[in-house]
């Protein structure tokens, strides 16, 4: 959606007008985004021995993937442990970072993509992939959404691909 240097400048304007607008909800969730980025960037100097490590537009976004799906975890576990009020928090903050994603591919999207890889590497196997080949089918899907700049839940992509292979 953004580049990082300016996803968090965003962000944090995004965080005045929280403050400026008495959200409290929201502001404790930009806050959230904010400070994952920058702990993400810390990781990153400190792997590198650079004093200046910004995130790339990919790795902001993964930082932001990973965020939903912590949230998406937690509302399973609270909607199982009987507190409907944390699962709805949840599903809250994940309204507001899913606003920094590029928007998810829909069912009828991420099923053409998977044709698309599928008959990609079943011309470079000679043969429809079994189950056992799911690894080739599940890279060339991947490099395809990163083409094209969409995204996708892993775990959507995963059971789709499942459904598609011989065997």
């Amino acid at each position: 959606m953004t580049e990082p240097a300016t996803l968090e400048s965003l962000i944090s304007k995004q965080i005045v007008t929280a403050m400026k607008a008495h959200d409290p909800e929201r502001l404790g969730t930009l806050r959230l985004i904010k400070t994952a980025l920058m702990n993400k960037a810390i990781e990153k100097r400190g792997a590198q021995k650079q004093l200046d490590a910004t995130l790339t537009q990919a790795e902001s976004e993964q930082v932001l993937a990973t965020m939903i799906k912590q949230r998406r975890d937690s509302i399973e576990q609270f909607t199982n442990g009987n507190r409907p009020d944390l699962a709805t928090k949840e599903a809250a903050e994940i309204v507001v970072i899913e606003e920094f994603l590029p928007k998810a591919l829909d069912e009828a999207g991420l099923a053409k993509l998977v044709a698309e890889a599928l008959t990609e590497v079943e011309a470079a196997l000679g043969h429809k992939p079994t189950a056992k080949e799911m690894g080739p089918v599940m890279k060339a899907v991947q490099a395809k959404l990163q083409a094209s700049g969409a995204r996708a839940e892993g775990k959507a992509v995963s059971e789709l691909v499942k459904k598609n292979l011989v065997g």
